[in-house]
């Protein structure tokens, strides 16, 4: 409700707030900063890279960038489930590179005050709290809010530089 004497509290409010992409894994519901979020792809078979850790899928060609892609699952060390017609792949950018996040299916965009957002206890996840920045309350349901910074580990970006100009190799050979 607007005050008369500060008829612009709700953009300064609307402001703060921080938009998130709701996300589905292993019936649990996840969100993934909107501002990080280049595209939603539907699931589509990737190239293998070899000597990858089982959570990297591989690498796909997103008009032209080879984009390494990431199951959720397997990262969060959850266990592998067929990929079905809601499977997506979510390509994010993280400090300047593109990677894809395979999830179950995406739900909504949530509109998160700073306030709302509650650290995540050390148990009653699946998911290692590393991946996490924190929780919020949505209706009668807690999401989690990932932080996708922590998704790709140095030692995980510096094995795929090394892998992709192979990888690249291979797809234009194909």
């Amino acid at each position: 409700m607007t005050h008369p004497a500060n008829p612009v509290a709700p953009a300064a409010d609307a402001a703060a707030a921080a938009q998130y992409l709701t996300v589905n894994l292993a019936h649990e519901e996840y969100a993934i900063d909107i501002l990080a979020v280049r595209e939603i792809r539907g699931w589509t078979p990737v190239t293998r890279i070899p000597q990858a850790p089982p959570y990297v899928l591989g690498v796909l060609n997103l008009r032209g960038a080879i984009v390494p892609v990431l199951d959720l699952r397997l990262r969060f060390g959850l266990t592998r489930e067929a990929y079905t017609a809601t499977t997506v792949t979510v390509v994010v950018t993280v400090a300047g590179r593109l990677f894809g996040v395979v999830v179950d299916a995406v739900s909504d965009v949530l509109d998160v005050q700073p306030d709302q957002v509650r650290p995540v206890p050390d148990m009653g996840t699946a998911v290692d709290t590393e991946y996490l920045k924190g929780l919020t309350a949505v209706e009668e349901r807690m999401v989690l809010l990932l932080d996708v910074d922590k998704l790709l580990q140095p030692q995980d970006a510096q094995m795929l530089d090394a892998a992709l100009p192979a990888a690249a190799d291979v797809k234009a050979v194909a």
